[in-house]
C-alpha cells in the first residue's frame, strides 16, 4: 500500500448508521460532548455534507426535483461527497490524532443504493474503498429501528426524497445493514433502537472506552 493510502495510526474513526428516524444524530452529538468533556479532540461530520461539495450534493440528493434520479447517478453523487469528505476532513483529522464521528459513511451506500436500490453491494464496497483511499471505520454504531417506528419519530417534519420511498424499500435497507453487521461483527456495534436514549448512549460509550484503551496501548507500544 502506498503512503497516500496508509491509514493514519493516531486517531479514531467512528461512524453512525441506521434507517430514517433511528436517532443516530442525537447519539453522535451526545458522544461528542462526552468525549470532549474528557479532553479528547473531536471532529464531527455528516454525509453527504460538511464540505462545500458535500452540502451541494446533499441539496441535489434530498430535494424533490430529483425524484427521477437513477440509482447509478445517486450512488455516484454520494461517492463524490464521500471522497471529498475523506480527503478534506477525515484524513487530516486522523493525522492530528482526533476522534472523528460521522453521521453516515460508506455503509449507507451499501445499504441504500445496494440493498435498497438493487446495485451490486460488492461493487459499491470496492468503489467506497477507492474513493476514501481505504479509510475504514474503527467502529460503526448501527441503531436498528423499523421503518414505521422511524417515521413516527419524524412525523413533525417534511420527509425528504429518500424517506418517501416507502416501507418495502426501507425494509430492504434495514436488512442490508443487518447483513453488513453479520459480515463485519468486529467493527459493528448493533443496538436496538427501541431502547431509551440513555441506554443506547451508555452502550456506545462502553464500546468506545474499549477502543480508547486499545488505541492508547497501540500508541504506547510504538
Amino acid at each position: 500500500m502506498d503512503s497516500a493510502h496508509q491509514r493514519p495510526s493516531n486517531g479514531l474513526l467512528i461512524t453512525f448508521e441506521g434507517g430514517e428516524g433511528s436517532g443516530k444524530s442525537t447519539q453522535l452529538d451526545r458522544l461528542a460532548e462526552w468525549l470532549e468533556e474528557r479532553g479528547h479532540p473531536v471532529t464531527t461530520a455528516r454525509e453527504p455534507g460538511t464540505t462545500a461539495t458535500g452540502e451541494a450534493v446533499r441539496r441535489i440528493l434530498l430535494e424533490t426535483a430529483t425524484d427521477d434520479l437513477v440509482p447509478e447517478a445517486e450512488f455516484a453523487l454520494f461517492l463524490a461527497a464521500r471522497a471529498q469528505l475523506a480527503g478534506e476532513v477525515i484524513r487530516p483529522a486522523l493525522e492530528e490524532g482526533r476522534i472523528v464521528l460521522i453521521d453516515r459513511y460508506g455503509d449507507s451506500s451499501t445499504a441504500y443504493q445496494g440493498y435498497g436500490r438493487g446495485l451490486d453491494p460488492a461493487t459499491i464496497a470496492r468503489l467506497n474503498r477507492w474513493a476514501t483511499r481505504d479509510l475504514e471505520p474503527d467502529l460503526t454504531v448501527l441503531i436498528d429501528v423499523g421503518f414505521e417506528e422511524g417515521v413516527a419519530r419524524r412525523r413533525h417534519r417534511e420527509p425528504d426524497r429518500l424517506e418517501r420511498l416507502g416501507p418495502a424499500f426501507h425494509e430492504r435497507v434495514r436488512e442490508g445493514y443487518r447483513e453488513l453487521a453479520r459480515n463485519h461483527p468486529g467493527r459493528f456495534c448493533v443496538i436496538e433502537g427501541e431502547r431509551s436514549i440513555d441506554e443506547i448512549q451508555e452502550t456506545i460509550r462502553e464500546r468506545v472506552r474499549g477502543l480508547l484503551s486499545t488505541s492508547t496501548r497501540r500508541r504506547t507500544a510504538t
